[in-house]
């Protein structure tokens, strides 16, 4: 015989799933007990929405699905954030919550929810175990469902006396892979011939670019049509940053300075482009012509309405469009005049002697390595840093551009650390954000894990402050205090550096990796330039007329 929650570790192991993030409760004791006995680790964290953050990362990051868990009720409902970003931002997640017994009801309705119900619009699946007999074809439909286009978080509940009710030993159905469709011929042929005919084409690289399984392709059709490019936020890095074809990343929706390429342009070629994202340009109705490049069909919007589509798996539909237009592009290169001009403005500011946002993004740049992984936390500085932090490798600037939820930059470099502990890991937060869950901070010491926090202090709400003296609203409502960083970084057994000059960012910096451990680095912000260059500046810049 075999108890309902091992045959669930079982399952899991027999998908590949090596740790757990998560908090354990009264309700699954069962599992926790299994997890014990078997090969996964088991994360302990802090609160569950890092833990959910946590395992939508390792996702995000590998491909296969993370996994967290938490108990019935508020431990569950903790999660749902985590579920929210993982689904926005397509990124495959397990989450499994407790439940009280459904055969009894000794403790009434104590701390019962219907978290199933509650999960359903948050997640590709949500489904309760009712019987142990379940558990191995629903635990390969959840890690199927999670893994397959789109991605997104998928929840399964296991009631108490399920996971300690016993029943025959049931055999795993081993995952098998699960090969793409590529896209069709005529598919192929019509967007060859928009190509080819474009006088001013430009590619752009969305979120679905960066999945980890076709982003070599994607450089490799970059490079061998020879066309410019651009990325939104989530899709930054998807193609080297040094290549000479890089025109910048689209961190407003219009005016900025990549948009006079964008406005220019008669046909952009859309690869991997989620309308999660806020918008990276304005469709209108005397705009380029658009072809969608997807794995799935475009989601037709008011500012996104592509003219072709080329639906299938990306990197493998794209080798086949690149063996058509391959050296057929006369304009090829039409837009990459405007190169130039374009990045020296972005860069603009980049060494002045302040602690501009040019200047942090600027510093962090310098001391991290190709293969650095900076994860974000959301913020004004996120605009800073997706319109002028450079990205070589896929994958090494993880922001959130979908929910764009506070909270989730330092549990997912935690994260990136965790998969990746011979590269440097930097989380870069404002002090909002980093309040939300900074408690993962002792997580991230027990688990002795090699981590930079650069915590960006400014005391308020700084996006929406912007956007409300934007919006010319007094100010209010956004300022608040902090604790002493340095000290607080301290008493969960961290280090922490308090930067007061400016030449002082990058050494403190090095100092924090060569040392090792867990280091936050205090630094103030000069956010003056953000109505300098956001408004003012880009106000002054007329779209460009064809």
């Amino acid at each position: 015989m075999i108890k309902g929650s091992d045959l669930l570790v079982a399952a899991l192991e027999n998908e590949g799933v090596d740790r757990i993030f998560g908090i354990p409760g009264e309700e699954n004791l069962d599992i926790v007990e299994s997890i014990r006995k078997s090969s996964i680790r088991l994360v302990l964290t802090r609160h569950e929405q890092a833990a959910a953050f946590m395992a939508a990362t390792y996702g995000r990051l590998t491909g296969r699905p993370g996994v967290c868990i938490a108990t019935l009720g508020p431990g569950a409902l903790n999660l749902t954030t985590g579920a929210a970003y993982a689904l926005l931002g397509a990124m495959p997640l397990i989450m499994i919550t407790g439940q009280k017994g459904i055969l009894s009801s000794r403790q009434a309705r104590f701390q019962i929810v219907d978290v199933v119900a509650a999960m359903k619009p948050l997640t590709k699946l949500s489904r309760q175990i009712v019987s142990p007999q379940m558990i191995p074809t629903l635990v390969r439909e959840a890690f199927r469902v999670a893994e397959e286009e789109r991605p997104g978080p998928v929840h399964l509940e296991l009631p108490e006396d399920i996971a300690g009710e016993s029943c025959q030993p049931l055999p795993l159905i081993p995952p098998h892979p699960v090969e793409l469709p590529l896209a069709s011929a005529a598919a192929l042929d019509r967007a060859a011939q928009m190509i080819v005919q474009a006088q001013r084409p430009l590619i752009m690289l969305g979120a679905a670019a960066s999945r980890p399984r076709s982003t070599s392709d994607l450089a490799r059709f970059v490079l061998r049509t020879g066309i410019p490019y651009f990325t939104t936020q989530m899709g930054k890095g998807t193609v080297p940053g040094g290549t000479d074809l890089y025109m910048g990343t689209a961190a407003l929706s219009e005016r900025d300075y990549v948009h006079e390429a964008i406005e220019r342009a008669d046909l952009i070629i859309a690869i991997g482009h989620d309308t999660v994202e806020k918008p990276p340009f304005i469709m209108g109705a005397q705009g380029p012509q658009v072809i969608h490049a997807g794995y799935q069909p475009a989601s037709v919007e008011q500012v996104y309405f592509p003219q072709a589509e080329i639906i299938g798996d990306l990197g493998a539909s794209l080798r086949l469009l690149a063996d058509r237009v391959e050296g057929r592009i006369p304009n090829a290169k039409a837009l990459l005049p405007l190169r130039a001009g374009i990045l020296e403005r972005i860069a603009a500011r980049a060494t002045e002697d302040r602690f501009t946002p040019q200047r942090l993004v600027n510093d962090v740049r310098s001391v991290m390595p190709n293969d650095g992984i900076l994860a974000l936390d959301n913020g004004m500085y996120k605009i800073w840093f997706a319109r002028n932090y450079r990205t070589r490798v896929a994958n090494t600037l993880l922001l959130d551009n979908a929910l764009a939820t506070m909270g989730a930059g330092l549990p997912s470099a935690m994260a990136a650390a965790m998969l990746y502990p011979g590269r440097r890991v930097m989380a870069v937060c404002g002090d909002g954000g980093f309040m939300m869950n900074s408690q993962e901070l002792e997580t991230a010491v027990r688990l002795g894990l090699d981590l930079v926090v650069l915590l960006i202090e400014d005391g308020a709400y700084g996006m929406i402050r912007w956007k409300q003296s934007v919006e010319h609203f007094p100010d209010f409502g956004m300022t608040f205090g902090n604790p002493d960083f340095v000290k607080y970084a301290e008493s969960y057994g961290a280090k922490g550096t308090r930067v007061q000059a400016v030449d002082d960012l990058a050494p403190a910096l090095e100092r924090a990796f060569a040392g090792g451990g867990v280091h936050l680095v205090a630094v103030p912000i000069d956010y003056s330039e953000n109505e300098r260059v956001l408004v003012e500046e880009l106000r002054e810049r007329l779209p460009v007329i064809r």
